[in-house]
């Protein structure tokens, strides 16, 4: 074989994987839509609901130190909800750290911290028994948007997409964050 056919070869194999690439992640982007969670009040939550929104999808617990970040995203939730924007907090237990039952969880982010965003009933985010929704966040944005502890944050586009992921240590107003929800609302659908 001479070294035509070979790098003629190798580009045509780059490019089919580019282009199954691509289908993959158009596929995952919808794939969103699909998921569902309970809500913490009961009944079901599907995310369908809120197709062609922005998502700020959070692991919250009621019992963490980053807790105090529920009134930072019911502020967030406040300034663009009207933009378009959905906070979820996603309660959970994963790391031992929430309430037992709805009703308290529900008095923690209400009635502690003003917010009244959609909140789900609670749910594991880590390993084999992750949400859907979380397995979906790490094949589209890797390893490192795995929850490593509470009040992870993760924006989905008004199309589905993946657009990025923020840790604990980030306040839901800081710049960055507004930032990119800013640019996910101004992107449109």
């Amino acid at each position: 074989m001479t070294d035509f056919t070979m790098n003629r070869r190798a580009a045509l194999v780059g490019m089919a994987g580019a282009i199954l690439a691509g289908r993959a992640g158009a596929a995952g982007a919808g794939a969103v839509w699909d998921f569902s969670f309970d809500a913490l009040e009961g009944g079901p939550m599907p995310l369908s609901q809120w197709r062609g929104n922005v998502l700020l999808v959070v692991n919250t617990a009621s019992f963490c130190g980053y807790t105090p970040q529920f009134e930072g995203l019911a502020a967030l939730w406040q300034a663009y909800q009207d933009k378009g924007l959905v906070v979820i907090g996603v309660s959970s237990n994963s790391f031992r750290q929430e309430a037992k039952d709805a009703e308290k969880v529900r008095e923690v982010c209400t009635l502690v911290y003003g917010a009244d965003f959609p909140m789900t009933a609670t749910v594991e985010v880590t390993g084999r028994d992750a949400h859907p929704f979380f397995r979906w966040a790490e094949a589209e944005g890797g390893r490192k948007v795995r929850p490593a502890w509470n009040f992870n944050k993760y924006l989905v586009g008004r199309d589905g997409a993946f657009l990025g992921h923020w840790g604990s240590k980030t306040a839901p107003m800081s710049p960055g964050l507004r930032g990119a929800v800013e640019a996910a609302l101004a992107a449109g659908v």
